[in-house]
């Protein structure tokens, strides 16, 4: 391994065992009355385009679609997660986009109703800091100034929390070969406005090798002579792995004014080293007998990565009258040093062997250090975006709402290699903006076609200029209607004109060599060169998308949503990753695929392409429910309660105009020194967050004329199909102390054609259903210690894959090909592990 896991663990057991030393001495937490803004039906919200009578927390989202999912103080203690990243990572059921669009991988994220720099900012925030959690729709995410393709996060923080946590992870398959260890301290201060985030970690993950899960090589791979090493011994499952990275982070309201601001810096470093087996030579001697030879087990070949990332972020926040302004910036560094490690030279081996001057079986002489071929390649970013929000108007159904967005993004990739003598360098700048109309038709609070419920309509606008693909446009428009209380209808169009990443275009070309890959034309797996890298010839992609959505709260089921999304997607010039190598495949892009005399396999190029266009249908279901049980505890509590989130489309300020994040007393009203989650009353409490997608057609038309690709029907552009139905599930529940949580997935089978010619075969993938269980226990609370050691400490248990399952793929003959094995398929299997929290 890299790092030495028994040095890093015991440098964080020491902090652990010091924690009297660390201990703070601020009084220790009580749970305090829920602090909440009494909402008259008079005067409008800095940004509420829909505003109802009642009780609402500072820093909610004002927005006239209910969220799809709440949680308070004890709702989140039962996730047993260790950070804000944890929770978001537990909750991406909630969270994902049915869309299918992805919007950039992460949803947009809100700290106190307020848009900030970069998640980095508060992702390490120990999640007892937190009040409250929304999640809402991807239509509320235009009120922010990103398109609806994702769905918005808003954590609401304590006004006053302290607290210094240091953790310590071991984890490692049931089954051996390697294991995984982390190490991380956090320190967060948020006091008098402002909030302060120290954090530390690194992680160290061993080597596993084929030989390790038993793999077993293809024909072409293993040696005919007794003594040769084993090709396997040096082939790599997993990478050994090294990351280490450091975060600091600063939030600070400026005087009185309800203005703020925040900044983040974060540095990292990963390491990886890998094997790519051994060098090979076939020798043939003069009378044609031949021998595959297998050499170099003192050196084998190796793929060793370096990559340094640097990253800041900022932003700032400034209410102006009826209006709030927000700016952000980000920008981010990443170098990553490739170095790949030459094959021999064995020309001279097989000129010696024909001549008869070499024994095939014999001992072969030592060949010169081929050296390392390198490819380094350099990312840059930065993105900044100003945004200004706020209700110039009221019209007879309420508030207009308005957004404003302005931003600029600059990318590069600087990439050298030592196999191309020319280096590349790719520069795009973006220059974007937009408008945003949040419309009231009819409402209820205003008696204006109440009959009608409440309706509004969303308007959106917007273009990027890119110096290397000109100007690109986008629009939207979504009609939202609630006819009850607890019931959200939607309908919403985007059209957007998208470029291809840099990535995809810039990219160094590389060529990794003997990698396992089925052929499909001749049923085998072999051992094949696959380049990588970028293509600077794809094309803008045209997005047409319809979305129809309703969210139900259901009223026989006390805190029960469900939620039912219908999507329709149409893309043209679609650029994506090279697909699988089908027969359908390999004839559109025959440019792409090398093979020798007799036929077989020997390189495949799988550098992006461009689709002539792709059509999409699905439905996705959820349903969301959380709750207490048992006895509450018998107890004085002042007088007071958490009030229902009002609906409209403000953005988290309150009444008087102040911000909803960075201000004095913008977090949930909560006093706090070190402790942990507070508004415990004794009883347990549950969960159950899950999400379906069933899949109705999915078809991808590669160029014009053909192929079409029906993927739910025998077609593919991965090596796994694609199945008609998934299924994710999130759920838990906590008391006392103890609790558990469990995650799980299901995907429904599917299968991949092959050509039909004589030796190919179609492929079958079984359905596969996956457990993963986190079993924890917070012994300061089961044992009823104040203080001491017990008091924040918590120790987890953590089983993934609990069924051990492995997705089953098999031939038409009901065999597993070699490139499907289980172990390459997975080769973790059932995963153990321990985690050790302290919370000072």
């Amino acid at each position: 391994m890299i790092l030495h896991p028994l040095m890093n663990s015991c440098a964080v057991l020491a902090l652990l065992a010091s924690s009297p030393l660390l201990a703070q001495d601020g009084t220790e937490y009580e749970p305090q009355p829920d602090e909440v803004l009494e909402e008259p039906m008079l005067e409008g919200s800095i940004l509420g385009e829909i505003v109802v009578t009642g009780d609402r927390l500072r820093s909610q989202v004002d927005s006239s679609q209910a969220p799809i999912l709440e949680l308070n103080e004890a709702d989140i203690a039962a996730y047993g997660v260790s950070s804000i990243a944890d929770l978001v990572a537990a909750l991406e059921p909630s969270t994902g986009t049915s869309r299918g669009r992805g919007g950039g991988g992460q949803p947009v994220f809100l700290v106190n109703g307020i848009r900030v720099g970069s998640f980095r900012e508060f992702r390490n925030y120990p999640p007892e800091a937190i009040r409250k959690t929304e999640i809402l729709p991807e239509e509320v995410a235009q009120r922010y100034g990103f398109a609806p393709d994702r769905r918005v996060i808003n954590f609401i923080l304590k006004d006053n929390y302290s607290a210094l946590t240091a953790e310590v992870e071991y984890e490692q398959p049931q089954s051996g070969g390697y294991s995984r260890n982390e190490q991380e301290v956090t320190l967060l201060k948020i006091t008098g406005g402002g909030r302060l985030n120290l954090d530390l970690k690194a992680s160290d993950t061993s080597l596993l090798t084929e030989a390790e899960r038993n793999v077993i090589q293809t024909p072409s791979s293993i040696p005919d002579v007794t003594g040769d090493p084993d090709p396997a011994r040096f082939r790599s499952l997993v990478a050994d792995t090294a990351e280490v990275e450091g975060s600091a982070s600063f939030a600070k309201a400026l005087g009185n004014s309800g203005a703020s601001m925040s900044a983040n810096a974060t540095l990292g470093r990963t390491h990886s080293r890998s094997l790519s087996g051994l060098n090979t030579v076939l020798l043939t001697d003069p009378a044609g007998t031949s021998v595959l030879r297998t050499f170099g087990a003192d050196d084998p070949l190796e793929r060793r990565s370096t990559t340094d990332s640097a990253a800041v972020s900022g932003s700032y926040n400034q209410p102006l009258g009826a209006f709030q302004l927000t700016a952000t910036a980000d920008a981010s560094l990443n170098d990553s040093i490739t170095e790949i490690e030459r094959r021999a030279d064995t020309s001279g081996l097989v000129a010696a062997a024909a001549a008869g001057n070499l024994a095939i079986g014999g001992a072969l002489p030592g060949l010169g250090d081929a050296g390392f071929d390198t490819a380094d390649t350099k990312v840059l970013g930065a993105s900044s975006k100003l945004t200004v929000r706020g209700t110039p108007l009221f019209l007879p159904g309420g508030e207009l709402g308005t957004t404003f967005d302005l931003g600029y993004d600059w990318n590069r990739i600087e990439s050298e290699d030592t196999r191309n003598t020319l280096a590349t360098q790719l520069t795009r700048g973006n220059l974007n903006g937009g408008i945003n109309l949040a419309i009231p038709i009819a409402s209820r609070r205003e008696g204006f076609l109440d009959g009608a419920g409440d309706i509004s309509i969303n308007l959106s606008a917007g273009f990027e200029n890119l110096s290397d693909f000109g100007t690109l446009y986008d629009w939207s428009a979504s009609l939202i209607w609630s006819p009850f209380e607890n019931l959200d209808l939607s309908a919403t169009y985007v059209n957007r004109e998208s470029a291809p990443s840099l990535s995809q275009l810039g990219s160094p070309q590389i060529t990794t060599f003997n990698v396992p890959t089925f052929d499909f034309r001749t049923g085998e797996t072999v051992l094949a060169a696959i380049t990588s890298g970028g293509n600077p010839f794809l094309l803008a992609e045209t997005q047409s998308d319809w979305k129809f959505s309703a969210n139900w709260k259901v009223p026989f089921i006390e805190n029960a949503t469900a939620q039912v999304d219908y999507i329709r997607n149409r893309s043209d010039d679609v650029s994506s990753s090279f697909p699988l190598l089908t027969s359908d495949v390999e004839a559109a892009f025959a440019d792409r695929v090398t093979r020798d005399a007799s036929g077989q396999l020997v390189a495949i190029d799988r550098r992006p392409v461009s689709f002539d266009s792709t059509a999409v249908d699905r439905l996705a279901f959820g349903l969301s429910l959380r709750g207490s049980f048992g006895k509450a505890k018998v107890q004085e509590r002042p007088a007071g309660g958490e009030g229902a989130a009002g609906r409209g489309s403000g953005n988290g300020g309150d009444r008087a105009g102040r911000p909803g994040a960075g201000g004095p007393r913008t977090g949930g009203g909560r006093r706090g020194g070190p402790g942990g989650f507070g508004g415990d009353d004794g009883r347990g409490r549950f969960f159950i967050n899950i999400n379906h997608t069933l899949e109705l057609s999915n078809e991808v038309l590669i160029a014009p004329g053909g192929p079409l690709l029906d993927l739910l029907d025998g077609a593919s552009l991965t090596s796994s199909g694609t199945p008609r139905n998934a299924t994710r599930l999130e759920g838990g529940m906590f008391r006392n102390g103890w609790g558990i949580r469990a995650s799980g997935s299901y995907v429904g089978p599917t299968r991949i054609d092959g050509s039909g010619l004589p030796g190919s075969t179609d492929l079958f993938f079984n359905d596969l259903a996956r457990l993963d269980l986190r079993l924890f226990a917070d012994l300061g609370e089961i044992m009823n210690k104040k203080d001491g050691y017990l008091k924040g400490l918590r120790v987890s248990l953590v089983a993934d894959n609990v069924f051990g399952g492995i997705q089953r793929v098999t031939d038409q003959d009901g065999n597993v090909p070699l490139s499907y094995q289980p172990a390459l398929v997975d080769p973790k299997w059932r995963y153990l592990g321990i985690d050790i929290r302290k919370l000072f």
